[in-house]
């Protein structure tokens, strides 16, 4: 790499770049469709591909679909170095291009699943593409990987992440960044719980009086589940579903609910008042939580806060005062940071109302985000 590299002076075309982007979010690819998630996975890894990576690709879980793995020449390839990761899936599911089409208003872009988290993704890889036409070459290994169960928690590809994090040195997430123009050097801890509640049938007409209605049961504990929330531990209810005709009293109905703390002990604390609300009744009716999904809070360690500082002088010589902080809002970087292996978060664009219809990045964090990591991957040694 020479000695004066700066990265400031790539070649970076914004509308260029917005236009490469244009295709990640018109691929729509929301979790629970595997062919939409794959039809994106097509399209990343044919990218990835015609920037030199050798591609593989990893089945995805059952009824999810696939990752990708894109690892790129280097003399040192095989050895520890550096994973970008990022995940592919989004909340949105396929037509919200209907209502959240793809387009540039001033100084905003908008579309499904731009900034959570397609376009630091898709920066990333831009990041890497701008090193190698500039002639600079990394002094680590890098690899990138592309996941499709995040927005789900990551159940069923986290083991494929640890394998893969664990060949590495560091871990570079481009999820959104935080407000202020900052990194995320930490991440709360954030416990997933299914709820069943079994009632007993009747005729909701003539025989009412004789059922227990499931879906009764399960607004109660709605109700009693939020209250518990205080300034330690949050506790919501973000799915539910139950009954099929409605001349019957229901007798199941399901949901799942989402606890969040910036404490391990505060988390392990929900996670008991969660399971205790698990009961069956004299008159067979029953209620049951189960634990689902966990991601491990993740406190910046030494070896995070180095990685920031380096990011920070970075940025400095972009022009701006990078900040870090942990947040709420779970990541892959749970993971990774919780065991210890140097991660920063949060090097993606900057926008607001991801996961609604107003989900948008700001233009100018697209060249800004891509100079940030481009420079880290140019700088970090091992």
């Amino acid at each position: 790499m020479p000695a004066d590299f700066r990265p400031a002076d790539l070649t970076l075309d914004t509308d260029a770049l917005i236009a490469g982007l244009r295709p990640w979010i018109e691929c729509e690819s929301p979790t629970f469709d595997p062919a939409a998630v794959n039809a994106m996975m097509d399209l990343a890894a044919a990218e990835l591909a015609a920037a030199g990576a050798i591609v593989t690709r990893i089945p995805g879980p059952p009824g999810l679909g696939d990752c990708v793995r894109g690892d790129f020449p280097h003399p040192r390839r095989g050895e520890a170095g550096i994973l970008m990761m990022s995940h592919l899936d989004t909340v949105h599911p396929v037509g919200t291009l209907k209502s959240l089409p793809f387009k540039r208003e001033g100084s905003r872009c908008y579309g499904p699943g731009i900034l959570d988290m397609k376009g630091g993704a898709y920066a990333s890889l831009q990041a890497i593409v701008a090193l190698a036409k500039a002639g600079i070459e990394t002094k680590l290994p890098v690899s990138v990987l592309f996941t499709s169960d995040e927005e789900i928690g990551s159940p069923g590809t986290r083991e494929i992440i640890m394998a893969e994090a664990r060949k590495h040195r560091f871990i570079l997430v481009p999820e959104p960044g935080r407000p202020g123009n900052g990194v995320v050097t930490g991440r709360y801890a954030i416990a997933r719980f299914n709820l069943l509640a079994e009632g007993r049938p009747s005729h909701a007409g003539s025989q009412l009086k004789n059922g227990r209605s499931a879906i009764s049961m399960m607004a109660k504990q709605l109700l009693a589940i939020e209250a518990m929330t205080d300034e330690d531990c949050t506790f919501s209810v973000g799915v539910i579903s139950g009954g099929q005709w409605v001349n019957c009293v229901p007798t199941t109905c399901r949901a799942e609910a989402l606890s969040m703390a910036k404490r391990q002990e505060d988390l392990d604390r929900g996670v008991e008042r969660m399971l205790a609300l698990s009961a069956e009744n004299e008159d067979g009716t029953r209620f049951t939580v189960t634990r689902g999904v966990t991601r491990p809070v993740w406190e910046p360690d030494a070896g995070t806060l180095k990685l920031f500082a380096l990011a920070r002088e970075i940025a400095g010589e972009l022009g701006w005062a990078l900040e870090h902080g942990s947040a709420g809002g779970g990541s892959d970087a749970n993971f990774t940071g919780a065991e210890g292996i140097p991660s920063l978060d949060g090097l993606g664009l900057l926008g607001a109302g991801y996961h609604t219809l107003e989900e948008h990045i700001e233009v100018e964090s697209l060249a800004q985000r891509t100079r940030l990591m481009a420079g880290l991957l140019a700088r970090l040694t091992g």
